[in-house]
């Protein structure tokens, strides 16, 4: 059923209200930036048909089956530590939150807002419109107050980094991403409300609500990880990060200082690299190009530099495969990839868990799209638990000050909507 609508987006908020009242739901929101790559301004995904959660073993095969179970829409994420997966690693780091490594559903009802249109897809269309119009727009103006802390001090980041830093000198390693943990024990949100706060202050192209059961994804991500359109294969690293700024003039100088930075430019192809050489592994011989390199893009908070690299699929390659060949992506690594995970792994000291990972779906028509998990909240409301993670990616160049600083600019949005400044 498809109808048109007069206010799309005060539709799009009852109608991800209304998703919140199932046990597991998910709305993939574009929040209207324009994308040769995008196909909708939201993707509400509602209720369990059928599900599949799954820990680090054999869970992109259990995927592959699950996929080809259900051919029609389904949603979900990849944890970062499917990289135990995909390599000879592991992961030992503490974990607060304890969300699968995999998770995805088949949903009862899904909604494709595009425009000022919105497609219901249900066995009860009428039902779910009607439900959706006598539900009352979700409040955000409820207190929070969350008591956050860090894993490191800013001593120990900084020492940290420059331990990194010490092993690139030596040559283990060229660059490498790494993250650092905000949490926050005994805390009570309302998650809907935290999301819609955060998606005000850091509007961007792949922010995401996924609500499975107590365990809930709050994200703001400006990243898209892979997608598939037709036979293509697109994936759109982020390297360089500047901040945004009210003076018009000195905005555009910091946009502009990004473009020259050495640092940024070199950590940006040393990842577009990476992503190039990870997806030979399901591209047609020779069809693997950068089609944009350092474009520069503004958010409400950032200017970020993204890079496009393509390819023509492989037919014999299955859409799952295609993700596990490039699974972590290069942006959240480092290169040499395995060995970047190994020291990360040695000096992080929490498990990434959903950060790092992806998010998004499988469509009818065998096209799909994942983002990266990067700017999220993750949230355990049985054991009260909240946490976010950023990183930032440290060279032979970097200044770990400069790095440490990246960090806090990337937190700021969060730490806004908890009405918190974190706590070493």
């Amino acid at each position: 059923m498809i109808i048109t609508l007069n206010n799309p987006e005060e539709f799009k908020q009852k109608a991800l209200a209304w998703a919140n009242s199932f046990d597991v739901a998910c709305c993939l929101n574009s929040n209207n930036f324009t994308d040769k790559y995008g196909r909708f301004e939201a993707l509400i995904a509602v209720g369990v048909k059928d599900e599949l959660s799954a820990n680090t073993g054999n869970a992109f095969e259990q995927l592959e089956q699950f996929r080809k179970k259900h051919q029609g829409w389904i949603t979900g994420f990849f944890g970062y530590d499917l990289k135990n997966e995909v390599e000879s690693l592991s992961s030992t780091n503490q974990d607060g939150l304890n969300f699968p490594d995999m998770y995805f559903f088949a949903p009862e009802h899904i909604i494709v807002i595009k425009s000022n249109e919105a497609e219901v897809i249900s066995n009860n269309a009428d039902d779910v419109l009607k439900n959706i119009e006598q539900t009352s727009l979700h409040a955000t103006d409820l207190p929070v107050s969350a008591n956050v802390k860090t894993r490191f001090s800013k001593d120990e980041y900084l020492q940290t980094a420059n331990k990194i830093k010490q092993h690139i000198a030596r040559g283990d390693i060229y660059v490498t991403n790494f993250c650092h943990e905000f949490y926050a024990e005994d805390t009570v949100i309302d998650a809907l409300d935290i999301y819609n706060k955060l998606n005000s202050i850091s509007p961007n192209p792949f922010s995401t609500y996924f609500k499975l059961r107590d365990k809930y994804i709050i994200c703001a991500s400006p990243e898209r990880f892979m997608a598939r359109r037709s036979d293509r294969l697109i994936s759109q690293p982020i390297k360089g990060t500047a901040k945004r700024s009210d003076n018009p003039a000195e905005d555009e100088a910091n946009k502009a200082s990004l473009k020259q930075h050495t640092k940024e430019l070199q950590e940006n192809v040393m990842v577009v690299d990476l992503v190039r050489n990870d997806m030979t592994r399901s591209a047609k011989p020779g069809t693997v190009k950068t089609e944009e390199l350092f474009g520069l893009y503004s958010f409400k908070q950032v200017h970020q530099m993204i890079s496009t690299v393509v390819c023509q699929k492989d037919e014999a390659i299955s859409d799952v495969q295609a993700i596990k060949n490039t699974f972590p992506m290069g942006s959240m690594t480092g290169a040499p990839k395995v060995s970047a995970m190994q020291l990360m792994e040695q000096y992080e000291r929490s498990k990434r868990g959903v950060y790092s990972g992806a998010i998004g779906y499988f469509s009818p028509d065998g096209d799909f799209d994942f983002n990266v998990v990067i700017r999220t909240l993750l949230y355990n409301a049985n054991n009260k638990y909240l946490s976010f993670q950023t990183g930032s990616a440290i060279t032979f160049n970097a200044d770990a000050e400069q790095e440490y600083e990246e960090c806090l600019l990337k937190a700021k949005a969060i730490l806004e909507v908890l009405n918190s400044s974190a706590v070493s």
